[in-house]
């Protein structure tokens, strides 16, 4: 029998409710964070604060994505060829699009982790259902 995980679901973390989940999820998570996160001891005993810290890291990363490509011609108009430009804008747009789907298995993986934390956890908000 397979376990069900949504689209968006990063290969490299095990279903929810597998015996390695949480190990899987905490190391691919520990990938997209800076290297000084490993430091952290908390970030590895309390995975949904590490699962949050990366969603606001790549957030903050779309966002700078998006901003550059709205203002790439602006800034690089007159030091770039234009045809130079347009390779700096098909880059933006290919990170961001990767960028956007990093964050939405991001927020898989959180949504899941949160569904292993009790009912009367505060920070339990809504917790990972399998559909059949």
């Amino acid at each position: 029998m397979s376990t069900y995980v949504p689209p968006g679901w990063p290969s490299q973390v095990h279903p929810p409710g597998t015996d390695r989940f949480v190990d899987t999820a905490l190391a691919w998570l520990l990938e997209l964070v800076p290297p000084e996160y490993r430091r952290y001891g908390v970030l590895r005993r309390y995975p949904i604060a590490l699962a949050r810290m990366a969603r606001h890291h790549v957030h903050a990363s779309v966002e700078a994505a998006r901003e550059g490509f709205r203002t790439a011609r602006v800034d690089l108009g007159d030091v770039v060829p234009p045809h130079g430009v347009e390779s700096v804008l098909d880059a933006y747009r290919r990170e961001g699009a990767r960028l956007v789907s990093l964050l939405q298995g991001i927020e898989l993986v959180e949504t899941a982790l949160r569904g292993l934390a009790e009912p009367d956890d505060p920070a339990h908000r809504r917790p990972f259902t399998p559909k059949l």
